[in-house]
């Protein structure tokens, strides 16, 4: 779910000039001018001191951690361990020289004096720690493997393998604004085996948590929470200025890979759209090891969003990959199986616009082009970058799968649309239609910017005639049963194709998770799992029986769910046919609210690259 999706190293440069060139750039600090950098209303709290629940064991995760050195896995790079956490690299502290220290000294003091300015004014709740990560969204500490988990039930026989599901917790505690998409990525992970279950969490060690573990503070710019009006300018000449001194490197990735998780190519990835994927490797174990950057042996060098597709056929990764600074702002590109990339087609658009998600039929990607855009400029007026343009027309972009150009693609209007999220999209060919499923939102940008209006997300099926250039939309559940639906699946043996059933989060009261509902697309009937009083969960996730079943609803949902009155976490694995709960797992410490996850099954563990 989460976007995370302005390049911090060429804004940072970008702003760098034309802050030298702005007529107001030398008030940029200056704390008595409207809309400056004061933007705190208080002093930030501790995460947990805003906790509506009771703390679990090692939660947060903020704190002090002393490292060591150990010998590196041959054939990857060095991955030292920590005394007291066996999985977590070491990052020694920086070699600076003494201008390097000199520098760093007065760069921190410059922005703790402007931090404490920022503290005499509210921040809106979107970027608000205190809200942000309150509660079960507050951060908790890795844990390494721990077996035999309690099970009530019975886990069904042939779900082997690990469930994995990604999300967002910060390592440090926020100093300033931070939305919940601004964390460092935490991988959750219970394994499966022949009716018993083990349970870990880590980090994934990106460069830029190395970096800012090393230099004992967060220095890397929250491209949602800080990245506003004058603050947001002085952050990021902040942050140029250190990396020009060296004492940051963004060269090697500035992103917190927190959003997605993709097993493809014999590897999971973990993503977020402001960098290149992460590869996490599963250990016998069940434990988590973060592998590195992957570009797919050099063939990936621009940032890839998070919701890659894989065609349940073809097995081959479909993605899309898009710039908020420069020309062309969209790439869109497909790698086969074995991991060989095709060249990149470069999509003309008049300005960057946000695209989280996107779908893919059996002969066409889905592009959509929709009415949330990047204006880095509006930052110098003391606005936020990312911009709800109304006067906008949505448009889809419908992509033959293997285009060697944009000229093949076809632009059809569908106004007043805003998907985050798509759940499938196929091909009709009796009517020249192309259906596509997904969620509507309104307000658009409700997520990034703070609005009066309460945040709805409607699913909706949207139908591109191409044959008129046309297209209609209608929401699938009638209006007395409307509601809040957003991150889940299909069927993923059913991605591109006719699909009859979907599971989605009931996403209320937003922005938790009550329960999920499996929705009859045709019909629009609708049945529900509550989660019961003070439970709330996350994405539910299908894991199918039998590829070859001739039941589409022929498996099992997968859900990480927490009891807030009682301070525990459980993986409830319910019969996705009819609905009924089979097995519970308790889990030995709380797991946050999160983003998205996959399913590898024992087989596909086996044939891991390293």
């Amino acid at each position: 779910m989460a976007s995370n999706s302005i390049s911090i190293s060429s804004a940072s440069n970008k702003m760098i000039h034309q802050s030298m060139t702005h007529k107001n750039s030398n008030n940029l600090i200056n704390s008595n001018r409207p809309n400056s950098i004061k933007i705190l209303q208080k002093p930030i709290r501790s995460a947990s001191a805003a906790l509506h629940c009771p703390p679990a064991p090692q939660s947060p995760s903020f704190g002090p951690v002393t490292y060591i050195d150990a010998p590196s896995r041959p054939g990857r790079s060095k991955q030292p361990k920590n005394l007291n956490q066996r999985n977590k690299p070491v990052t020694t502290k920086p070699n600076w020289n003494h201008v390097q220290q000199m520098a760093a000294t007065a760069l921190d003091t410059i922005e703790d004096i402007f931090i404490s300015n920022e503290k005499s004014q509210p921040l809106p709740k979107t970027t608000d720690p205190a809200v942000q990560i309150a509660g079960n969204f507050a951060p908790v500490s890795e844990q390494p493997p721990k077996h035999n988990l309690p099970v009530t039930g019975r886990i069904p026989p042939f779900i082997n393998g690990v469930y994995v599901r990604n999300g967002a917790n910060p390592h440090m505690e926020p100093s300033a604004g931070h939305h919940l998409f601004d964390g460092d990525g935490m991988v959750h992970a219970v394994s499966i085996q022949n009716g018993k279950a083990s349970y870990a969490c880590r980090f994934t060690e990106t460069v830029r948590l190395r970096q800012e573990r090393a230099i004992g503070r967060p220095v890397f710019p929250k491209a949602i929470g800080e990245l506003h009006g004058h603050s947001g300018i002085a952050r990021l000449l902040l942050f140029g200025a250190r990396s020009l001194c060296g004492l940051v490197d963004p060269s090697h990735g500035t992103g917190v890979a927190n959003a997605g998780l993709i097993y493809f190519n014999n590897r999971l990835l973990a993503m977020s759209e402001d960098d290149l994927p992460y590869h996490v490797h599963v250990t016998p174990t069940g434990d988590l090891e973060t592998v590195g950057r992957h570009d797919f042996n050099g063939q990936l060098s621009t940032a890839m969003i998070a919701h890659p597709k894989l065609d349940p056929v073809s097995k081959e990764m479909f993605s899309l990959s898009y710039d908020v600074i420069k020309k062309p702002y969209l790439k869109y590109f497909h790698i086969s199986p074995e991991g060989n990339k095709s060249p990149d087609v470069e999509i003309p658009l008049n300005e960057p616009t946000m695209i989280h998600d996107f779908a893919i039929t059996e002969n066409y990607v889905i592009v959509p082009d929709q009415q949330v855009v990047f204006r880095l400029h509006e930052m110098f007026q003391g606005k936020s970058p990312m911009v709800l343009d109304k006067k906008k027309i949505s448009r889809f972009g419908v992509l033959p799968k293997y285009a060697l150009d944009a000229t093949e693609i076809r632009w059809i209007d569908v106004p007043d649309c805003f998907c985050f999220h798509f759940w499938n999209a196929w091909e009709e060919p009796d009517s020249e239609e192309i259906v596509v499923i997904g969620s509507c939102m309104t307000p658009a940008d409700s997520i990034f910017n703070e609005s009066e209006q309460s945040l709805k997300s409607v699913l909706t099926e949207i139908r591109l005639n191409l044959r008129t250039g046309k297209s209609n939309r209608r929401p699938i559940l009638s209006s007395a049963e409307q509601i809040n639906l957003e991150v889940g699946m299909v069927n993923k043996n059913k991605l591109g194709r006719k699909s009859r059933y979907a599971y989605l989060a009931i996403a209320e009261p937003w922005p938790k998770v009550s329960g999920f509902a499996k929705v009859d697309l045709k019909t629009g009937h609708v049945q529900k799992f509550i989660y019961g009083a003070s439970k709330f969960g996350g994405e539910p996730y299908f894991v199918s029986r039998d590829l070859n079943s001739e039941r589409e609803d022929d498996g099992y949902i997968l859900s990480y769910i927490h009891d807030e009155q009682a301070s525990k976490s459980y993986l409830l694995i319910i019969n996705a046919a009819d609905m009924r709960l089979e097995a519970t797992v308790k889990l030995p410490s709380r797991v946050p609210y999160g983003f998205h996850g996959t399913f590898i099954d024992s087989k596909e563990l086996e044939t891991q690259a390293l």
